[in-house]
């Protein structure tokens, strides 16, 4: 459940997916005609988020508990884009890791460093890109399935914005009229494939490193951005009931309203999109111990729920 008065979900109905209303511990169907809109995204280009408080105040034989249903990828973003290196913090170190392996400096030094390197780019500098496929966005119902080419898949937990009115080189000041709500995105990635081995000036191959199936855990509600302060969340994963990564958005580089603004500058932001916003210290690379079958990884981000996926091997030969 939500801490939030309500929020929507998708839960599997037989061979289908359906949209629901959350309120509390319960879930209600939505039809087109109290959506008021033809789809899930078509309600986002303009939510009207008081016709939903009023559904959610109604009692009747719709509502069903929560843990009758199985919830699944609260969205159907027909773009998936990611932000990296966007955490101060977890930046920081890197480069200050780099600088005392590869010079002179001493650690106190090398911090000092990266800080007004990191400060020197929020201010000056631009948020960095890359492009997801929409096919990855699976719910927590999934497995997430470990594929057998390489034995460093490793979690990246992440506050996901979903955009409500379409946003097309929108300003920093007029970015946030563009989020309709916020959820939980785990950007799993494959370590050993981030590099190009064969031409290494090609760089980043994010492909084949993000886009396997199911790497893009989603979930499992979305949440009205009227019930969030998505600059100031707690942002939690836990392996297998152990704390991996703690950190705040508040520790963002580039924030929210950065981010917004900067992606819409190439190409336009639909309702329903996806936008990743960095995640902070403490993935696997960092633990050197990355994700194993039976696995089982648990998300947490403040006021938007609890996000649990299992890892399972992938199955020989396949």
């Amino acid at each position: 459940m939500v801490d939030a008065p309500f929020a929507l979900a998708r839960f599997r109905d037989g061979a289908g997916v359906r949209l629901g209303l959350v309120a509390g511990e319960r879930i209600r169907p939505l039809t087109a005609d109290e959506l008021g809109a033809a789809d899930l995204n078509d309600f986002l280009s303009a939510p009207d988020w008081d016709r939903l408080a009023a559904l959610a105040a109604v009692n009747g034989d719709e509502w069903m508990p929560l843990s009758d249903v199985t919830l699944t990828a609260p969205v159907q973003p027909r773009q998936v884009l990611q932000a990296g290196a966007n955490y101060r913090e977890h930046v920081i170190e890197l480069v200050a890791a780099g600088l005392t392996q590869n010079s002179d400096r001493t650690p106190e030094e090398a911090r000092e460093f990266a800080a007004k390197m990191m400060d020197d780019r929020a201010a000056n500098g631009e948020p960095y890109f890359f492009i997801g496929l929409p096919a990855c966005v699976v719910g927590d119902d999934v497995p997430l399935v470990l594929p057998a080419y390489s034995e460093v898949h490793d979690w990246e937990l992440e506050l996901a914005i979903v955009i409500g009115r379409e946003a097309f080189r929108v300003s920093r000041e007029d970015a946030l009229d563009h989020v309709a709500g916020y959820t939980i995105v785990n950007d799993v990635t494959t370590r050993d494939l981030v590099f190009r081995k064969d031409m290494k000036e090609i760089g980043t191959d994010w492909y084949r490193a993000k886009n396997a199936p199911g790497f893009l855990p989603t979930g499992p509600f979305l949440v009205p951005a009227p019930f969030i302060d998505g600059g100031d969340l707690e942002v939690r994963l836990e392996l297998n009931g152990q704390v991996m990564q703690d950190g705040r958005t508040s520790d963002l580089l580039f924030d929210i309203a950065a981010l917004i603004s900067g992606a819409s500058q190439t190409m336009p932001l639909l309702p329903g999109d996806l936008l990743l916003t960095g995640s902070p210290a403490g993935n696997g690379q960092h633990w050197k111990r990355f994700l194993r079958d039976g696995d089982v990884m648990t998300g947490l981000i403040s006021g938007l729920g609890t996000q649990v996926v299992r890892c399972v091997a992938e199955e020989a030969g396949r």
